[in-house]
């Protein structure tokens, strides 16, 4: 079974749309949602929460349509925490308690501890990584099998950072777990995502295992005459400096007589919305 199915997912602003947007996360996986500011990310993992309402397409979350019950078995952390300012951690268990029916107060508290979160500091005196670390720890104890995150890095320290991928990546050694993750920090979601998906204004640009996607391409460094003659499907974006022209292309189009280098997933995105544009 699949942990989230889209299909042809649409939704109209003024001025931005979604457009036709379709994704599978496989159970036991990580997808990252790759996007600058703006690109739909957030507008997805709304539609699938079902706080936004699509215009279009259908979401299937672990083979069901959104529904009362399944609220227990996602986990949900949202670039702004939603937790009540005058609330301390003893607060937030008492709460979560009544909301969860699995909720675990003791898994709650490991992660306090963990996290070396003060019991009787109210959350509205929190730091930007206190209240994330807050925010995952509740995600992470009422047995969630799927963790749905919204730029749940963004303004944080590496240190702090680093700290959520590694906790992150505990969560998905059980086989039953998955995480769709967003953000514009590029080389977090290298670091722990199976699949990357590429949002740009508002269209999906391509979802592939992450590993694959560093196979298919490569950088090259040529002339323009030499990047006329080679197959222009093949490229992905370039970009024309004093010297030449830097490019990434299909690795298996590129030409034997050419020299290639490895590229990163965010040399990837950075290069394709460039060329978009």
């Amino acid at each position: 079974m699949n942990a989230i199915e889209i299909t042809n997912l649409t939704k109209n602003y003024k001025g931005f749309k979604l457009d036709n947007l379709s994704l599978t996360l496989p159970s036991g996986c990580i997808m990252g949602v790759i996007g600058e500011n703006g690109a739909g990310k957030s507008t997805t993992i709304r539609s699938i929460l079902g706080m936004v309402k699509p215009d279009g397409g259908d979401i299937k979350i672990m083979g069901k349509k959104m529904n009362a019950d399944l609220k227990n078995d996602i986990g949900v952390v949202l670039d702004e925490v939603g937790l009540p300012a005058i609330a301390n951690v003893n607060d937030v268990n008492k709460i979560m308690k009544k909301f969860f029916k699995n909720w675990d107060e003791k898994q709650f508290y490991s992660y306090m501890d963990r996290f070396s979160l003060p019991r009787d500091k109210k959350f509205g005196d929190f730091s930007k990584g206190m209240k994330m670390k807050l925010g995952i720890a509740v995600a992470l104890s009422h047995k969630a099998k799927l963790l749905i995150l919204d730029e749940p890095t963004s303004g944080l320290d590496p240190l702090v950072r680093d700290e959520i991928i590694d906790i992150l990546n505990d969560f998905t050694r059980d086989d039953d777990h998955s995480i769709l993750i967003s953000s514009h920090i590029v080389s977090d979601l290298e670091k722990i995502c199976d699949y990357i998906a590429f949002i740009h204004n508002g269209k999906l640009m391509l979802c592939e295992e992450k590993d694959i996607l560093l196979e298919k391409f490569r950088f090259i460094n040529v002339t323009e005459q030499q990047l006329s003659e080679l197959d222009q499907s093949a490229i992905r974006g370039k970009k024309v400096g004093k010297f030449g022209v830097e490019a990434i292309a299909e690795a298996e189009k590129i030409p034997s007589g050419f020299s290639s280098v490895p590229v990163t997933i965010e040399d990837l995105f950075v290069f394709m919305a460039k060329e978009e544009k």
